[in-house]
């Protein structure tokens, strides 16, 4: 074992430090299997001092670091680069949720904390942690906040970002900074750590979080409702919102395609509207007062929508088991894609009105060119963001088609430009888009950012080659 493993190994344990290649092998490849890399070993270490301290020795040595959580991300951010150079930092064993406060309404967890378990330790208090991914149950919290994760909540809770009140990190240098606060107002200064939210781990390593909690939901009701087209999707937004004020938690549009493959490759999934249209949206009210009345209050207000003409259909779940199964086709259409092959994938966000021209003109250019492309389109057209995946249907086009993600991304990702939008609303740049980003932010955006990196990791070492 040479110096810097040995160093390694007196601070986290011996079997904490892995090496051999098929222990390292999980680490080192993303989750779609897109992006495969090398690493000189994988650290485990248990705490945040521990982190700092293995941050501080791989500094000294002029060692490359790359944190990473569950890896479950979709754009390589926590896949080390090729050249092997790097030491891989696994947070999941930083797993404690160290307090729950149900005065101030926050709860502080450790990096490695699975979602799930956080909204399992808030519902354990009698409150709801709102983040919520399909990947909850193995994503880690360190990695939501590197993302600026926002799942399908967003339009009542507001990204990751808007869920956190304070952090704690170890720097580039391995200082651990404490910006543990429970505050809600704190004027003093710059919000430093709204610099590590969103920063995919280039600036610093997250070890914890002081998050928001809220009142326990008591009452949800889900609805899978067809629509002739985005447009009419758009206009029920407002319609619901304008009939339930904030009890709209989400609001997830699916398109005929992404359902086809979920009845495809999931197992027990059924299509609500056998044969039906090409739209849908999925639908849910919630409300932490006690009772009942909501799901006819979703009745009443997709009645009215039905006889304005902006819904064609819709089916209200009378059950928790009927609710699961509605959500299930919405959170499984990620995993029916990676089931059925590659695709040129998109995350892009477009003002909310701006939605149904997206579509139609990125469909229509598309076209022109891949007459027979198939468009998979979904997300969270609640707060503008759309999941906008390509592919060809058969298997051996396929392969051609993706050699062309280049031209396919310039004619998404301009059309979202011309629109005010963004290239990334959820997952982050990583490796995918590092480069691709340069066309769409200014100059002025990228030199800032820049300086902030230099400022903060003069050394480069905080997991190169992602985001910048």
């Amino acid at each position: 074992m040479d110096v810097l493993l040995q160093n390694l190994a007196d601070i986290v344990g011996r079997d904490h430090v892995l090496t051999r290649s098929e222990e390292i092998e999980p680490y080192v490849v993303d989750w779609r299997g897109r992006y495969r890399g090398g690493a000189r070993a994988v650290v485990r270490p248990a705490d945040a001092s521990a982190v700092s301290a293995v941050v501080r020795t791989c500094a000294q040595a002029g060692v490359p670091m790359v944190p990473q959580g569950g890896n479950t991300g979709l754009c390589g951010g926590a896949t080390p680069l090729e050249d092997g150079r790097a030491v891989v930092i696994s947070l999941s064993r930083l797993n404690r949720i160290r307090y729950v406060d149900t005065a101030n309404n926050t709860l502080c967890a450790e990096a490695g904390c699975t979602l799930a378990k956080i909204q399992v330790a808030a519902e354990e208090a009698g409150r709801l942690f709102p983040l919520s991914l399909a990947s909850e149950g193995s994503c880690e919290i360190g990695g939501n906040l590197s993302t600026n994760a926002g799942g399908v909540q967003v339009l009542r809770y507001g990204n990751t970002r808007e869920l956190t009140l304070g952090l704690e990190v170890v720097m580039s240098d391995g200082e651990l900074w404490n910006g543990l606060r429970g505050l809600r107002k704190d004027n003093t200064g710059y919000d430093l750590k709204q610099l590590f939210i969103g920063a995919e781990g280039t600036l610093g390593i997250i070890t914890a979080a002081v998050l928001k909690l809220f009142p326990a939901i008591r009452q949800r009701a889900t609805a899978w409702v067809s629509v002739p087209d985005p447009a009419a999707a758009v206009s029920l937004l407002a319609s619901l919102r304008g009939g339930c004020g904030d009890r709209v938690t989400a609001f997830e549009i699916v398109g005929r395609s992404a359902l086809e493959l979920v009845l495809q490759h999931m197992p027990g999934a059924r299509d609500p509207f056998p044969g039906g249209g090409v739209w849908a949206v999925l639908v849910e009210l919630s409300d932490a007062a006690p009772g009942g009345g909501l799901a006819e209050l979703l009745e009443s207000e997709l009645g009215r929508a039905v006889e304005a003409g902006i819904v064609d259909d819709a089916v209200v779940a009378n059950s928790l088991s009927q609710m699961e199964a509605l959500w299930a086709l919405r959170e499984n259409i990620s995993e029916a894609q990676r089931i059925e092959g590659v695709s040129i994938k998109h995350d892009v966000s477009v003002p909310v009105s701006a939605i149904p021209e997206f579509l139609a003109e990125a469909d229509r250019r598309l076209k022109e060119i891949w007459p027979d492309v198939r468009i998979v389109a979904f997300g969270h057209i609640g707060d503008g963001n759309l999941h906008y995946n390509l592919s060809k249907p058969n298997a051996l086009d396929n392969n051609g088609f993706i050699a062309r993600t280049g031209e396919v991304n310039r004619i998404v990702h301009d059309l979202v430009a011309e629109l005010d939008g963004s290239i990334s609303a959820e997952h982050g740049l990583g490796q995918l888009k590092r480069a691709e980003v340069l066309r769409y932010k200014s100059p002025l955006e990228m030199s800032l950012m820049r300086s902030l990196k230099h400022a903060m990791d003069p050394a480069g070492l905080m997991n190169p080659g992602k985001l910048l």
